[in-house]
Formats: C-alpha cells, sequence, structure tokens
C-alpha cells in the first residue's frame, strides 16, 4: 500500500503499551476492564503510559458497561474525569453514548467535548448499537475533534458487519456527507478480515483480544502485534 494502515492497540498497562509499540502498533487505545468492553482507566496509569511509549494514546471515557452515561450524575462524573486526563496531559480520547431509543446522547457528548477543547476523538462501538447508523453520522459530522468512528459494522462484529463496512467505506470515499471521519475496524477482527477491509480502501484497524495470545486476560504480545504490522505493510 502506498499509504501506513494505523494500527491500534488496546493497553492496559504500561507493559501492555511496551509490547504494543515494539510489535509496530502506530497508536494505543488506553482502557481498563476489558470485561466491560473498556472503561477509563486511572490518571495514574495514564501518566505511567505515557511516560513509557511516545506513540499516540486515546484514553476512554466510559465509566460503565453499556453505551448510557449513566445516572444520575453520568455527564458531570465524565467531565470530571476528562477535566482531570486533561490536567494529566492526555489530549486525545474515545467516547460515544447512546439514548434509550438508540439516538446519539449529544448532550452528553457535547458537554465532554467542551472538556476536551479541541481534542481529536473516537467514537467508539456505539455506532454499532445505534438505531439508525447514518442519521447518527449525520447528528455528529459537524461536532469538533471527531475524526474517527471505531466501528466493526456491526454489534455482533466483523463477520456481521462486513457488507455494512464496505459500504460505509464506499460512502466515504464519495465524500457523503457524516462520513468524512476515518473508518477504523475492530470487534472480533481477523487477520483473514483483512483482504476484503484494504482492498475496499479501509486504512485504520483496531485489536484488542487479537494482541493477546493468552486471550483478553492476557497481556499484549509484541509477536502477535508484529504479525497483525506485517500483514498491514504487506
Amino acid at each position: 500500500m502506498s499509504k501506513r494502515a494505523l494500527l491500534e492497540v488496546i493497553a492496559l498497562d504500561a507493559e501492555d503499551a511496551v509490547a504494543a509499540r515494539n510489535g509496530g502498533a502506530d497508536r494505543l487505545e488506553l482502557v481498563t476492564d476489558m470485561a466491560a468492553d473498556g472503561l477509563t482507566p486511572p490518571r495514574e496509569t495514564f501518566a505511567k503510559i505515557r511516560a513509557a511509549v511516545d506513540i499516540p494514546l486515546r484514553v476512554m471515557l466510559r465509566l460503565a458497561d453499556g453505551f448510557a452515561a449513566g445516572e444520575p450524575r453520568g455527564a458531570d462524573a465524565l467531565a470530571e474525569v476528562a477535566r482531570g486526563l486533561r490536567a494529566e496531559g492526555a489530549d486525545e480520547f474515545v467516547l460515544g453514548f447512546l439514548n434509550a431509543d438508540g439516538t446519539p446522547d449529544l448532550v452528553t457528548v457535547e458537554r465532554l467535548i467542551a472538556e476536551l477543547d479541541g481534542c481529536r476523538w473516537t467514537f467508539h462501538r456505539a455506532i454499532d448499537r445505534a438505531a439508525d447508523r447514518d442519521a447518527l453520522r449525520k447528528q455528529l459530522a459537524d461536532l469538533p475533534g471527531l475524526d474517527t468512528y471505531l466501528t466493526a459494522g456491526s454489534a455482533a462484529g466483523v463477520d456481521d458487519g462486513l457488507s455494512t463496512l464496505l459500504a460505509e467505506t464506499e460512502a466515504g470515499a464519495r465524500g457523503e456527507p457524516g462520513y468524512g471521519a476515518r473508518l477504523m475496524v475492530g470487534g472480533g477482527l481477523r487477520l483473514d478480515h483483512l483482504g476484503a477491509l484494504l482492498g475496499a480502501g479501509v486504512d485504520a484497524f483496531h485489536i484488542g483480544g487479537a494482541a493477546r495470545p493468552g486471550g483478553w486476560a492476557g497481556s499484549v504480545s509484541s509477536d502477535a502485534v508484529g504479525g497483525w504490522r506485517a500483514r498491514l505493510d504487506a
């Protein structure tokens, strides 16, 4: 490929971060509690990872399992966490919240964007649970800092969402409104998916369990990440 594909790897701690970087990761997503699909890590964890590696870090803003901001003070609590991470030096983030009817929770998202003050951010796999993906994209299109959607194309994963991912990549290539942000594929992603995705023009990929030979409970392996890097660069 003439343009290097971006490889983002989930990191739980500094050891994960170093292994992912050594394997060829371009960027890390920092989370805790992968069993809950990734929650916000402590400030101290961010600081240790930032000191350990010099590649970009995107920090999850999510305090509870699910895609609602939570009650009774969900938006306030998230804003406080975002403020603390910014004070610690975090400058890229991952977030995304839905209302009970599957529409984007713009109140919470816009509250957090105000705290991020221009930082770049990813709207995560909440899009895969949205009532209307196209409508969500159009509603979020002009929000400052949004540059990426992390998506499997389906709540069930890439196997079920592949056709959606290919269609959305084509929509982005045509310049359709709402499709300007980069599409980054993650969620049940396997090496055998790459041929179709790379062929369609997808240029960003996200792995978590695939970077850990021991499964989600294991640590990131430089060799596992390196295998993905080699395949993307072939």
